[in-house]
């Protein structure tokens, strides 16, 4: 017989509204979803039935693996660590960052973020892991070596998306020198000579190396069918070079002019949920919160803080007028899944996989009170 849960009681929020009902759960599937309180099951009291959250961009995985400088930990104390933070903030789908290509500016050695997805694969085996861990390769094609860090991965189908970034001062991210010299001359205590000669390195590598390789990376991707995402798009040609590319996903772009031509050539426009609870960019660039204003704001990414994609949502909605509850959480759930080809989860729904999240929300802050992947309670 066939494991039954039912959640009664609950706001669930569906794409385009928010039902007071309860949710059948089989099989770790979504059977039901019903107006009105069941007579059985879980009493919500009210609380906020939520999809899983669906994170595309987090680098918090390379944070636990390297918490200072020239640290390395212990990579499956790292995942399991990473794992239980991502989960606790709503997260049932997770695309771990891993970086391809080192220079001076940093990055891994070569084999390192190999090692690091086999942990992962691992640990998925071994029932570890709380949330569905996939990956996301972040290629910096300036870096003369990304494309021999990029083929450990030819045959990895924990692979799911591939972003093309890179952050040579100048452009994109670094329009202006003012972050960069913030980011880079300052805190590490360059000299005037120093931070110049750096500037000039990294400027030459990504003349030399940042066409061929996003070009090459490209290619394989479309053959292997793995969604692509630009980074820091900062102009119309950039735009225009994704879209030949086949992008699908325009991660953090760096300007209103291209945030909305990449949204009305159908990509997704992604931005950092920090930024929507800060109110601005730490990197000095557009906020979110405009472009979410503007109609063109498509998914948010955690990016440093896990807690932000559960966050930022009920802050979008409360303080942009244009912007609903179910709209908001589109945005970490439902138009992420889609744009990575993850059709079966991201909104609540029967036939869907059901992973879905308790919260309550408490002076403005939420609080993730139970989570479900595949209808199994793992928070």
């Amino acid at each position: 017989m066939t494991a039954e849960t039912v959640l009664s009681n609950a706001r669930i929020v569906l794409e385009d509204q928010i039902l007071t009902g309860s949710v059948l759960i089989r099989g770790g599937k979504i059977a039901d979803v019903s107006e009105g309180a069941a007579r059985t099951g879980e009493d919500f009291e009210g609380d906020y039935l939520i999809p899983g959250l669906v994170e595309l961009h987090t680098d918090h995985l390379e944070a636990h693996y390297s918490p200072r400088p020239g640290v390395r930990w212990l990579k499956m104390a790292a995942i399991q660590a990473h794992d239980a933070q991502v989960v606790t903030s709503g997260i049932t789908t997770v695309f771990d960052c891993l970086r391809m290509g080192s220079d001076e500016d940093g990055g891994f050695e070569q084999g390192e973020m190999r090692e690091m997805a086999d942990a992962l694969a691992q640990a998925a085996r071994e029932n570890r892991l709380r949330a569905d861990h996939r990956i996301h390769l972040r290629c910096e094609v300036s870096t003369d070596n990304v494309l021999a860090h990029f083929q450990e991965f030819e045959n990895d189908p924990q692979v799911g998306l591939v972003s093309l970034m890179d952050h040579a001062p100048g452009q994109r991210q670094f329009q202006t020198m003012d972050q960069y010299t913030l980011y880079y001359k300052n805190k590490r205590g360059m000299t005037d000579e120093a931070f110049a000669a750096f500037c000039a390195r990294q400027q030459a590598l990504s003349a030399k190396y940042a066409g061929p390789h996003r070009t090459e990376i490209a290619r394989a991707c479309a053959e292997r069918g793995i969604t692509i995402a630009s980074h820091d798009d900062a102009t119309i040609a950039h735009v225009e070079e994704s879209v030949g590319f086949g992008i699908r996903l325009a991660e953090f772009p760096t300007s209103f002019e291209a945030a909305e031509a990449s949204h009305a050539a159908g990509l997704s426009v992604l931005m950092g949920a920090p930024n929507i609870v800060r109110g601005k960019s730490h990197s000095g660039n557009i906020a979110a919160r405009d472009l979410a204003e503007r109609g063109v704001l498509d998914v948010l990414s955690s990016d440093y803080v896990p807690f932000s994609l559960i966050h930022a949502p009920f802050v979008l909605s409360d303080e942009v007028e244009s912007v609903s509850l179910p709209q908001a959480l589109a945005m970490v759930t439902a138009t992420p899944a889609r744009t990575v080809g993850l059709n079966d989860r991201g909104r609540i729904a029967p036939g869907l996989r059901a992973d879905v999240v308790r919260v309550h929300r408490q002076e403005g802050i939420p609080v993730v009170r139970s989570v479900w992947r595949e209808g199994r309670r793992v928070a």
